[in-house]
């Protein structure tokens, strides 16, 4: 794997934090027009907000439901060269309320997919190693197109029509398992979710599950390869001690996402801007809408300019023999004539 060409990781991926006004505004200096914005209240129980390009601007998923895709005109209502414009809907912009924005560049465009046995529409970059790919399935074993032409290490899929999990693919558990973003679930052997077959450098499999391939059903998959430097997706034994397991990504992570997988626990989403200093106390859960957790004493992990390392000795984060997937995006790569440093 070469490294990665991206001397500014925030050109690529970039969390915003921002305050609701209740009425209409323009969230900018994410850096870049997202294709993927994904946003969570911190001080409110309130539902995620999912939005991408290739389903369009007003076009709603929530990470902690089944439900199927909804339009809010008043929710996302634009993707910005330098972010997005939101309205008056509450889940994303209810005023005095603060809220947490994590922001992904593809192509700001689409482009018809062909590769594999279902055509596609995929909004890619291969350069940060990340797209985002319509289609509607068979119910049948197939293929689909995902534009990023190395294969990769995490899929999560969606069915828009109806009511259905949110299925993950991660390359640490391969492709007879499944984990559900919606869900606390460990692991599961499913290989009618993948139809048992790893992912290509230009396809990604689906079987007979409704979840990925319904017959008739639209559906959406963010799709993420690893690039050095960049991006990491991997898996980590806990040790259960506050000197914890160290991680190493190959650079200063700017977003850790992190789910046990040999038992039932929270999908764990940290960022360099709600907590700003180690250890990384702040801490919001995909598959909950409950508000931020900020308490003081959590210690979870430690952004290091190599990786990440536990501190927690709780389940959720470093369990004795406990197995964990994780997702990471750099602040600073290790690479290159950009070194990164300690925080």
């Amino acid at each position: 794997m070469a490294y990665t060409t991206i001397k500014k990781p925030s050109d690529y991926f970039n969390t915003k934090l921002y305050t609701g006004n209740g009425s209409t505004q323009s969230i900018t200096g994410v850096g870049f027009q997202p294709d993927f914005t994904w946003i969570k209240a911190r001080s409110a129980i309130r539902d995620h907000n999912l939005y991408d390009n290739v389903r369009g601007a007003t076009k709603w998923l929530d990470s902690q439901q089944t439900m199927a895709e909804d339009t809010f005109t008043n929710g996302l209502t634009s993707f910005d060269s330098d972010g997005f414009s939101v309205g008056n809907l509450i889940k994303s912009n209810n005023n005095s309320e603060t809220y947490a924005s994590w922001n992904w560049l593809a192509s700001n465009t689409t482009a018809s997919n062909t590769d594999g046995s279902i055509t596609s529409t995929v909004s890619a970059n291969t350069t940060s190693g990340f797209s985002i790919v319509s289609y509607t399935g068979t119910g049948a074993n197939a293929t689909v197109g995902h534009g990023l032409g190395s294969a990769p290490k995490m899929i999560i899929v969606k069915e828009r029509d109806n009511a259905n999990n949110w299925v993950v693919y991660h390359s640490s558990l391969g492709a007879t398992k499944q984990l559900i973003l919606n869900e606390t679930d460990a692991e599961a052997s499913f290989t009618v979710t993948w139809n048992d077959t790893e992912p290509t450098s230009s396809v990604f499999s689906v079987g007979t599950n409704l979840a990925t391939n319904r017959s008739g059903g639209g559906l959406i998959a963010y799709c993420f390869a690893e690039v050095k430097g960049f991006s990491k997706f991997g898996t980590y034994t806990g040790n259960g001690n506050a000197d914890g397991t160290f991680i190493y990504t190959g650079f200063k992570p700017a977003f850790v996402m992190v789910k046990r997988t040999d038992t039932t626990n929270a999908w764990l989403m940290h960022d360099i801007k709600r907590s700003t200093l180690n250890p990384m106390d702040n801490q919001l859960f995909a598959n909950t809408s409950g508000t931020e957790d900020t308490t003081s004493t959590n210690n979870n992990f430690d952004f290091l300019s190599q990786g990440f390392k536990c501190r927690n000795t709780g389940g959720a984060y470093n369990a004795s023999g406990g197995t964990y997937i994780y997702m990471a995006f750099a602040e600073e790569p290790l690479v290159g004539d950009n070194p990164a440093t300690a925080r």
